[in-house]
């Protein structure tokens, strides 16, 4: 293992490290394009916001799935109607039993690329299946195959994310947190107050992320990433961003602070870190926090971090008072630089290689090898 660097030269200047700390300008210009499209989004959206049967299905591979994960339950709330986050992959695998229902759909596809090959085969089957179905892409790739199959339908938009949140690096950063914050700003319009304060915030990580090395510096063999509602997505990214970047030298797990009770538990040991990202609802948030006092109580207070918005800060807890007044979906965005990071410093430390941590080949940046096997009739 290599001896712990100063936070600020962790990365040593890779993509992955660059495209981190960008996050919070990257955000801004998020704001602006959607703000740019509004009027088209509207004419696309309005039509079909208001038919009270509309599902709306969020969908993608890996951490572009995980966007739906997050944003699903607030937008579901906030638009009092179902909204499903289903991974590509099930989509691909099993059209039929995830589109069951053949009812009007707006499939909200996110992708990094547009090149997996499921990203092209989920939009085809969901044509298939359904009878009425719209398509919102949200790509970080102008030239991907998703951006350009969809370019000109009738029943579909485009909408690109910043050029720059198109990583260059191996995991999936910028990219991440740009396509979640737009599906929150182009189906919950306004969020101008939510930006400034997710920025901020985002801001206040970066210049804090000197904490971040007292994760690493104990070298722990196993992180686990806990959270509730929207944050339980985010927890689940960032224990993939760690396995990812450390090429799977460190394990990982994430779970819900209730669900971990029933048996995940079992992973916790004297070599083990956890970070909970802790909910803005003060009812959520019990939980949360009765899972961070049993786990320091069990490995110790240097062992847990607690990510919150709000509250009194005790040893251990990292307070980011910009999230104060917003919501746990706009929180995420931020919450999960404290994740990146993590990965960023546990990659240096574990001596993988972070822009490329599979020189061998064995795991893509844009998934390999998957055949896409024809849909039967009927």
């Amino acid at each position: 293992m290599t001896d712990l660097l100063p936070a600020s030269t962790v990365g040593g200047g890779s993509a992955t490290e660059r495209e981190i700390t960008q996050q919070p300008d990257v955000w801004r210009e998020v704001a602006a394009i959607v703000a740019d499209h509004r009027g088209r989004l509207d004419a696309f959206l309005t039509p079909l916001l208001a038919d009270p049967a509309l599902r709306i299905v969020l969908t993608g591979a890996g951490s572009s799935a995980f966007v739906g994960e997050v944003a699903a339950p607030a937008l579901a709330r906030r638009l009092r109607r179902r909204v499903d986050a289903v991974a590509t992959t099930d989509l691909v695998a099993d059209p039929r039993g995830r589109l069951a229902e053949d009812v009007p759909t707006l499939l909200v596809s996110f992708a990094r690329s547009g090149d997996s090959p499921e990203s092209i085969a989920a939009t085809e089957v969901a044509d298939r299946v359904l009878t009425r179905v719209h398509h919102l892409v949200i790509t970080c790739a102008p030239w991907g195959r998703l951006a350009e199959v969809h370019a000109d339908r009738e029943r579909s938009f485009v909408l690109l994310t910043p050029e720059r949140s198109n990583d260059a690096g191996f995991a999936m950063t910028s990219s991440f947190t740009s396509m979640l914050l737009s599906v929150l700003l182009v189906l919950l319009p306004g969020g101008g107050a939510e930006v400034a304060a997710v920025a901020r915030a985002g801001e206040a990580v970066l210049a804090g992320r000197d904490r971040i090395a007292a994760v690493t510096t104990r070298g722990p063999a196993r992180m686990v990433f806990l959270g509730s509602g929207p944050l339980t997505g985010i927890a689940r990214e960032s224990a993939l961003k760690v396995l990812e970047l450390t090429a799977g030298r460190v394990d990982t797990y994430f779970d819900s602070a209730l669900g971990f009770r029933h048996g995940p538990k079992a992973v916790v040991d004297p070599s083990t870190f956890v970070v909970v990202y802790v909910s803005a609802d003060p009812y959520t948030a019990a939980y949360d926090l009765d899972i961070v006092r049993e786990l320091r109580a069990a490995v110790g207070d240097d062992a847990v971090l607690a990510v919150r918005p709000s509250g009194p800060a005790s040893d251990g807890d990292w307070v980011l008072e910009a999230l104060d007044r917003v919501e746990d979906v706009w929180s995420a965005v931020a919450f999960v630089l404290v994740g990146q990071l993590v990965a960023l410093h546990a990659s240096v430390r574990s001596g993988a290689e972070t822009d490329n941590p599979f020189p061998s080949g064995d795991v893509n940046r844009v998934v390999r090898g998957v055949m896409i096997h024809p849909l039967p009739e009927g």
